[in-house]
């Protein structure tokens, strides 16, 4: 074991000559000069019988980017050692596999298990972008280990929210999926510095009013327990812990329903106390997925036979962009243009029942000699699968770029 207090300093690895060979490296692998030229025409195209819009925003944001960046340039740095990273670095299947590629091994990001037990101090541990729970870091600096931390500058500040709700004694309501890797982190920030804070993650709008009823009339405390097994903080007491509370949440959640819990939980507060002065909050919902949803509804006031929406099946931002665009029109959340074999029939992600399943959509162009196709990607797919879609779909209308 390692002595902690030979601790390394976390590694940079954004050298000048680093960084130069690196960009080379992710142009070829995942941009696209054809994506950037309909980008650059106001994201419209029309060839023959078919037009495709694709959203203002999409695909990879900043924070992504640089997680990348920075997983690509630690082997460069380190082209002999052992590089690990916990879990994904970011919730996309063809960048994950790039990886794995170039030898990054994953470590389990659920639990700590022996191979964490494995590691030297000549191995080097990447922490994703969604950051990683406080006993995951203090493993690896148990171990001695380098390490390259890729969080986003997003999820830090909402670390830094939590944190600051635990010193004051409030207790952080987390808005998000409690088994996400970044709230996950984000609760464990939620502790505080002494480990005595509390947390509760709350998901749907259903799981807000519960809490709210609770503010207001109290209630069974064994139900609410059970109701939310697994998503407070040890030891944690609605009676107790929701007398004074913040609100914070997962960054890639829609925002509108976010404002929407926040908006339930200060009235509840308020007609429990005559004020709000009990409760906090603080806007962390990550521009990127902001604008990404921003420019989805704009899109969608166009109108479209159908959208296709790009990404990893397991990303929260992408998934949130199926659901605005469901309410709307036939939407198909796809994770690559492989999956579709025909435009009448697509192999697609089902939110609802979490599971892949094919469509059959040939209805759609009955009558039709022209449609139009949308098109976005979530904050975590690479340019080159948005090309592959383009491609895919005039293809298949029988046009060719």
């Amino acid at each position: 074991m390692s002595d902690s207090s030979n601790k390394k300093p976390r590694v940079n690895v954004r050298r000048p000559d680093v960084m130069e060979l690196v960009s080379a490296e992710v142009a070829v692998h995942y941009r696209s000069s054809l994506v950037e030229k309909i980008k650059d025409q106001g994201g419209k195209l029309t060839c023959g019988n078919t037009t495709l819009l694709l959203a203002r925003d999409f695909g990879f944001c900043y924070g992504v980017e640089r997680a990348i960046d920075l997983a690509y340039a630690s082997r460069k740095v380190f082209p002999e050692n052992r590089i690990f990273l916990i879990g994904e670095i970011i919730h996309n299947p063809e960048v994950n596999r790039q990886l794995r590629e170039m030898n990054i091994v994953s470590l389990p990001w659920r639990e700590i298990d022996a191979s964490y037990d494995d590691l030297t101090e000549d191995d080097v541990v990447i922490v994703p972008a969604f950051g990683a729970p406080t006993h995951f870091m203090d493993k690896i600096e148990e171990r001695g280990c380098y390490t390259v931390d890729t969080t986003c500058g997003d999820v830090m500040k909402v670390w830094r929210r939590v944190r600051g709700y635990a010193k004051e004694g409030i207790t952080s309501i987390i808005h998000g999926k409690a088994d996400h890797e970044e709230t996950r982190a984000t609760s464990s920030r939620a502790l505080g510095e002494h480990g005595t804070g509390h947390y509760l993650v709350i998901l749907t709008l259903a799981d807000a009013d519960f809490v709210c009823n609770h503010i207001r009339n109290g209630g069974d405390k064994e139900a609410f327990l059970k109701r939310f097994a697994g998503s407070y903080s040890e030891g944690f007491d609605p009676d107790r812990d929701l007398q004074k509370i913040g609100i914070a949440n997962q960054t890639t959640m829609l925002k509108s329903e976010t404002q929407e819990i926040q908006n339930r939980l200060s009235k509840a507060i308020s007609n429990r106390d005559g004020s709000s002065e009990n409760f906090s909050m603080f806007d962390t919902i990550c521009g990127a997925t902001q604008e990404r949803q921003d420019a989805l509804f704009e899109m969608l006031k166009t109108k479209m036979d159908l959208l296709l929406v790009v990404g990893g099946y397991n990303s929260s931002n992408t998934a949130h962009l199926v659901e605005i665009g469901e309410k709307e029109l036939p939407t198909f959340f796809i994770r690559d243009a492989s999956q579709i074999t025909s435009l009448e029939e697509i192999v697609h992600y089902d939110l609802h029942h979490q599971k892949e399943q094919t469509t059959n959509y040939a209805n759609v162009f009955a009558g039709k000699d022209h449609i139009i196709v949308g098109l976005t990607a979530g904050a975590s797919c690479p340019n080159n699968l948005i090309e592959a879609t383009v491609k895919k779909v005039f293809e298949l209308r029988g046009e060719k770029l």
